[in-house]
């Protein structure tokens, strides 16, 4: 890599960075050209070149933790060898990157997050295809051998994640009066969601 693209990958850093620090300090509405380039030291120019755009620099900060997050799951469910402990990777992987990247898990599970997405759930597929692959190859593998029900990929993946990411918005929120605990859901969550997938009659 040349001393300019090291500069430049640096810059790109600097503000995605600092567009991650504005949106937890200051919210969605928060989360301008302005306040990511006072926050960040780098120049409006510079902003612009690297991504384009407010909305481009927010889908490059949302891809960059989206693609950790993602890789993070990978690698649990590529160290376990049945369906249901897989399922209790999952859990577990998901929760604990909750609660250890809090701000980013804000970013993931927001409303503009989502709005987005859906806009560019095509090109969001496609950038991610290698990872979300893994999964939906998982997920075929188990169907095949009996022991997840033989349902549509995207619904067992979605009877999978759906209750993650109801209880991490949730969680995130902080208005629950019960104050969610994320160990008991880490406990919890894996034999309820093993029953809602799993071959085996309940």
């Amino acid at each position: 890599m040349s001393p300019k693209q090291q500069r430049g990958e640096v810059t790109a850093d600097l503000l995605l960075d600092a567009a991650l620090r504005v949106f937890t300090e200051q919210g969605e509405q928060g989360l301008t050209v302005n306040a990511v380039t006072r926050a960040s030291g780098v120049s409006l120019g510079s902003m612009y070149h690297h991504f384009g755009s407010l909305d481009g620099l927010y889908d490059a900060l949302t891809q960059r933790w989206l693609s950790r997050l993602l890789d993070e799951l990978t690698i649990a469910l590529r160290a376990t060898r049945t369906a249901r402990t897989g399922i209790r990777a999952i859990v577990r992987t998901y929760l604990t990157f909750v609660r250890e990247h809090r701000d980013a898990a804000l970013l993931l599970h927001s409303s503009r997050t989502d709005q987005r997405n859906m806009t560019r759930a095509r090109e969001l597929r496609d950038s991610q295809e290698a990872r979300l692959s893994v999964f939906a190859l998982w997920i075929q593998c188990h169907v095949d051998s009996g022991e997840l029900a033989p349902l549509p990929p995207a619904l067992i993946e979605s009877l999978v994640l759906g209750p993650l990411i109801g209880v991490a918005r949730r969680w995130l929120s902080g208005v629950d009066d019960t104050e969610l605990d994320l160990d008991q859901a880490t406990r919890v969550l894996p034999d309820r969601i093993w029953r809602s997938v799993s071959a085996e009659p309940n």
